[in-house]
């Protein structure tokens, strides 16, 4: 038990007849960032408050941090840290009044207060932003400052729930360097999120979909075991030979990219351009490359129409 930082088994969540949670299994190692990855609605966010002690589970077995959960989720309080997809501090409080009143609540006394709270300003690039209203701050300053609120206490475990949802792009790049500092200091981090491009960052990685847990493993591994080559196609009206193609069962799915159709296929076709070739014969002279597979793949084929 020791290696992970969060041990479920068997969860169930039920709401009345809506059952949000099915029977997920999860281990995620201590010091390692594990990403949820699924559409809105699939359960992420009742996962998260199943494992911080907010919700009760119907049935199954939580242990976090070595705790058991519910039971003993005020002890757990104390170390963990827990980012909510809507910005939740105070719009009226500076920065360095939000951190302060963060500190407070974890019971810092005032000499551990006014260094952390240095700290973490410094750590966050928001040193000269302290004496700002945070209601006047940008997007990515307030995301920032939701991650220091967070681990003003050195939690051991950091929940982020879709952390990234309102920022631009190069913002969400920062945001994850920091996470990957908080990782290497020894702060295990779930993360739910539905950007492939986050998803890939993650050491290991859960897809979830109607509160089931699909696929469970390093996303390049994830990768490299779907049962599928892809093919991508360049040749003329694509969205007619996407049609034509999805109707075969070899193929698993095709979606258009620029001008490009890619296309899964089931590895028991040995020579999938050749096949295409002889099923679509005006793809003759057409241009026909294998291509590296990508979560987004993973993700099409272990959810939803991608699912056999």
């Amino acid at each position: 038990m020791t290696e992970y930082a969060i041990h479920a088994e068997q969860v169930v969540k039920k709401f009345g007849d809506f059952t949000a949670i099915e029977g997920i299994n999860l281990s995620v190692p201590k010091g390692s960032i594990y990403g949820f990855l699924g559409p809105n609605g699939c359960g992420k966010s009742t996962t998260i408050r199943v494992l911080t002690g907010l919700l009760s589970p119907t049935s199954g077995s939580v242990n976090v941090l070595g705790l058991e959960i519910p039971r003993q989720s005020e002890q757990l309080r104390l170390k963990i840290g827990y980012m909510t997809q809507k910005f939740s501090l105070y719009d009226e409080l500076t920065v360095e009044e939000n951190l302060q009143f963060m500190g407070q609540i974890f019971g810092m006394n005032r000499k551990a207060l006014t260094q952390r709270t240095n700290e973490q300003l410094k750590t966050y690039g928001l040193d000269e932003r302290r004496k700002q209203r945070v209601s006047s701050m940008s997007g990515g300053q307030k995301q920032r400052l939701a991650l220091a609120a967070a681990t003003m206490h050195n939690p051991e475990l950091l929940f982020l729930d879709e952390p990234t949802s309102a920022v631009d792009p190069e913002n969400r790049r920062e945001f994850w360097e920091q996470l990957f500092d908080l990782s290497s200091q020894g702060t295990t981090i779930l993360v739910t999120t539905h950007y492939m491009d986050e998803a890939e960052r993650c050491h290991r990685l859960a897809i979830m979909e109607s509160g089931e847990i699909r696929a469970d493993d390093e996303p390049e591994k994830l990768m490299q075991q779907m049962g599928v080559n892809i093919v991508e196609v360049k040749a003329p009206n694509l969205r007619k030979l996407k049609e034509s193609l999805i109707s075969y069962p070899q193929v698993r799915s095709a979606a258009q990219l620029g001008v490009r159709l890619r296309v899964l296929i089931h590895r028991e076709v040995t020579h999938p351009i050749e096949w295409l070739k002889s099923v679509e014969p005006s793809l003759a002279n057409a241009e026909l490359t294998i291509a590296r597979p990508s979560l987004e793949d993973v993700f099409v084929s272990v959810t939803g129409k991608g699912r056999q």
